[in-house]
């Protein structure tokens, strides 16, 4: 069991998945709403957290991601699980809903619906600058996620409410986006659009912050072209990583998604 991951709550299996250079533990604002009615399962991915590192040798990123999480699902008697995940959380969850993996697939801003090469680049770009900002303002990092003015300044580009984060997540999840480079670097190197088919009986919804300033809410026209059959669904006020900026409301899409009438389609 490779994979580092907690489980927590009771009812049916979710499997959370967290988007590139962050961790598990972005799932935290959402946890006491759903731990109440999903057995929670939060995974981080490999390279990611505490997770080991990718395998150059061992296949794409991709698939050595999608064998990983089979695996994991396998070692702890989990069938079929509903999965949900945000930006590259969200395309896994979408590639596993193709091979029939998954119960349902809840989705924020996944990652795999840029139009052309000019704007899969600006995502490339704003990961570069954070990167390089990063550097420059190391030594002041444990200081600057104490403010809600330092948080806006190290996270504005993937939250639209930086003051709402934790400081301490802030803190910890600075030193994951550098574990967490070298899998960026991999992973971007193989980004392909989204082209799968999901079968008919698997429910998907797509919500998509209608503050996303990373993967730009245009974005979310072309998902629903490309699948829709799915529920699109907007999320007033939220950014890209939209689990602090609305606890409340992304829980609730959480929910409704991976709901048993929802993954029966009733």
């Amino acid at each position: 069991m490779a994979l580092a991951y907690e489980r927590t709550g009771s009812g049916e299996p979710l499997v959370l998945l967290h988007g590139v250079t962050h961790r598990r533990q972005a799932w935290a604002p959402l946890v006491d709403r759903l731990a109440p009615h999903r057995d929670l399962i939060m995974v981080d991915l490999p390279g990611h957290g505490e997770s080991p590192t990718l395998d150059p040798s061992a296949g794409t990123a991709l698939d050595q991601t999608i064998d990983q999480l089979g695996q994991l699902c396998a070692a702890l008697g989990v069938s079929r699980p509903h999965v949900a995940g945000n930006s590259l959380g969200g395309r896994l969850a979408l590639e596993l809903a193709v091979r029939g993996q998954v119960r349902s697939a809840t989705v924020l801003s996944p990652a795999g619906f840029w139009r052309a090469n000019w704007d899969f680049s600006y995502t490339k770009a704003v990961f570069g600058t954070m990167r390089g900002i990063g550097r420059v303002i190391e030594p002041a990092v444990p200081k600057l996620t104490r403010s809600a003015l330092g948080r806006g300044l190290m996270y504005a580009a993937i939250v639209a409410h930086p003051g709402r984060l934790d400081p301490d997540q802030a803190l910890h999840d600075y030193e994951a986006f550098k574990i967490a480079w070298p899998a960026y670097k991999a992973i971007v190197k193989e980004g392909t659009p989204f082209a799968g088919q999901i079968p008919e009986d698997i429910p998907v919804t797509i919500a998509w912050g209608t503050r996303d300033s990373l993967l730009l809410p245009y974005q979310a026209k072309r998902a629903r072209r490309a699948l829709p059959a799915a529920r699109h669904i907007p999320l007033p006020g939220c950014g890209h990583v939209p689990m602090s900026d609305d606890p409340a409301q992304v829980a609730s899409v959480l929910l409704q998604g991976s709901a048993s009438t929802q993954a029966a389609g009733i």
